[in-house]
């Protein structure tokens, strides 16, 4: 257990890393030669078996021989096959201390990162700040107010009576196109003038009667 905890620490961070690369290097190359004698052994066991089978009912000392040397390539195999299964639980611990020592150093990198992120900032500076946002906010509001209703008092006291009472003469004059009266302001321009002396104007109502008489 100590040898885990012995990855995570201050200073030789670099030399540590460095010492967990190497050995996991050189528990994987053991572990590549195990596995190839591994299975060595094995050829060697099916060549013995099959030599014993091949002589147990002609000579039996042959095959009693290649059994023998069976048994002992077989516990040679037990013996690999047990090295096999301690490098390959070596190489895992390692593997999972390095990794715990990267993150624990990833996590302390991510405090201090929002450490500094932070600094000197309060709960009482953040309201501040906020509060002073509000402010600013309903200031730029006013002004917006006082700006836009200056301009919205000159569009109704010149622009808007004027266009309601063109509004009102076309409303009035599609009446009248619709009931077959001509509107009075085109009959009295296509009346024709007095030949002397200035124009009498006629009253509305008069040249509607004259219209349609």
């Amino acid at each position: 257990m100590s040898g885990v905890w012995g990855w995570f620490g201050g200073g030789g961070g670099a030399k540590k890393k460095n010492d967990a690369k190497d050995a996991i290097l050189g528990l994987r190359v053991q572990l590549d030669m195990l596995q190839k004698r591994e299975k060595h052994l094995q050829t060697l066991m099916d060549e013995q078996d099959t030599i014993a089978r091949k002589n147990v009912n002609t000579n039996k000392n042959a095959a009693k021989a290649a059994l023998r040397r069976k048994k002992g390539h077989e516990h040679s195999l037990e013996q690999t096959i047990s090295q096999i299964t301690t490098l390959e639980s070596q190489i895992n611990a390692i593997e999972s201390a390095n990794i715990n020592r990267e993150t624990l150093l990833a996590m302390e990198k991510a405090g201090q990162a929002m450490k500094g992120i932070h600094g000197k900032l309060t709960v009482d500076k953040v309201d501040q700040t906020m509060e002073d946002l509000r402010e600013q906010n309903a200031l730029s509001e006013e002004i917006v107010n006082a700006i836009t209703t200056g301009q919205t008092d000159n569009i109704i006291d010149e622009d808007l009576e004027d266009e309601l009472d063109q509004m009102q003469q076309e409303a009035l004059d599609e009446q009248m196109v619709g009931t077959g009266t001509v509107p009075v302001s085109d009959r009295v321009h296509q009346m024709p003038a007095a030949a002397n002396g200035p124009s009498k104007e006629i009253p509305p109502f008069e040249v509607m009667i004259t219209v349609m008489y």
